[in-house]
Order: structure tokens, then C-alpha cells, then sequence
């Protein structure tokens, strides 16, 4: 399994069924964060179609090594991935001790930030997101740099390019 399109099989039919908070095929989104992780090469891409995966499908890390997913991209979507009791700081700690897991965290902030989608949630849930994400992008965008978050934000969610300029 060293290709891309090796990979995307794998994560079309491990979220098969599966769909987002506005009803869309979950694979979806992970292909939007690994569209916008193409300018940083096939390891970040393979790391966003997978980074949901040990989080929401039965795989584990050691059968993503198996089917051999490259250590480096298991790594990477371990570094993202939520770890019960862990507090929210600490995981983007985790994160942004990784230069690569701080970029795939960034695109998928991007995606689920993208207004087309938070147009489609409740109010009170759109309103509460909106400020989780920006939180985040408060700790994530410092540890990266400027020409890597612009670049990820102009494929994933160019509405961001706004606020990456007023910082």
C-alpha cells in the first residue's frame, strides 16, 4: 500500500456508511483535507485520508502497518488523533510537536470550518464549532509557517485567507 490511490480505497471503505455532521459521505471530508496537503507531497496526503480512522472506524495502527500503510503516515494520524482523558491542550501539544501533524490538523480545521459547511449546522451548534475551531487555529497556525497555512487555506477554505492576513 505505498500509493495514494492504494490509500483513498482504503479510506472510501473503511468510512464506507459513514456521514459528517451535515449528512455528506464522511470520506469526503477526508479527501478535502488531503487535497489540501498536495503541495507538502504523498506522505501528508496518505496521513489526511486516514486521519479520522483510528478515531471513528474499527482500524488500529498496528493493521494500518499491516496493510502497509508507511510508519510515517501511521505516526502522523496517531499524532492527530484524540486519546480519551487527554485534554484538549494537550492534544494540540501532541499536534504541534509534530511540524507534519500540525499541517494535516490545520487542513482539517480548514474543511470543518469551511462556511459552506457550517451553513448547514443549527445555530447553536455552528456558533459553538466557530469558536472551538478558531481556538484551535489560535494554537495550530504559530507552529507552522505562514506560507504553508496560506497555501493549505487557499485549497481547503480560501474564506480563512482573512483572518491568516489580519494575524
Amino acid at each position: 500500500m505505498k500509493s495514494v490511490s492504494d490509500v483513498d480505497a482504503l479510506a472510501a471503505s473503511a468510512h464506507a456508511g459513514q456521514v459528517d455532521k451535515i449528512g455528506v459521505d464522511y470520506v469526503e471530508h477526508v479527501r478535502a483535507v488531503a487535497a489540501g496537503l498536495t503541495p507538502f507531497g504523498d506522505t501528508l496526503v496518505m496521513a489526511g485520508l486516514l486521519h479520522d480512522v483510528l478515531e471513528d472506524t474499527d482500524w488500529s495502527a498496528e493493521q494500518l502497518l499491516n496493510v502497509g500503510v508507511p510508519a510515517r503516515v501511521v505516526e502522523i494520524v496517531q499524532a492527530v488523533t484524540n486519546q480519551a482523558g487527554t485534554a484538549y491542550a494537550e492534544k494540540i501539544r501532541r499536534i504541534t510537536a509534530d511540524p507534519d501533524a500540525t499541517l494535516l490538523k490545520i487542513a482539517d480545521n480548514a474543511h470543518n470550518s469551511h462556511p459552506d459547511r457550517a451553513a448547514q449546522l443549527p445555530a447553536d451548534k455552528r456558533e459553538r464549532l466557530t469558536a472551538k475551531y478558531r481556538a484551535a487555529r489560535a494554537e495550530l497556525w504559530p507552529a507552522a509557517e505562514r506560507g504553508d497555512i496560506e497555501a493549505i487555506v487557499r485549497i481547503v477554505n480560501p474564506s480563512l485567507l482573512e483572518e491568516l492576513a489580519q494575524r
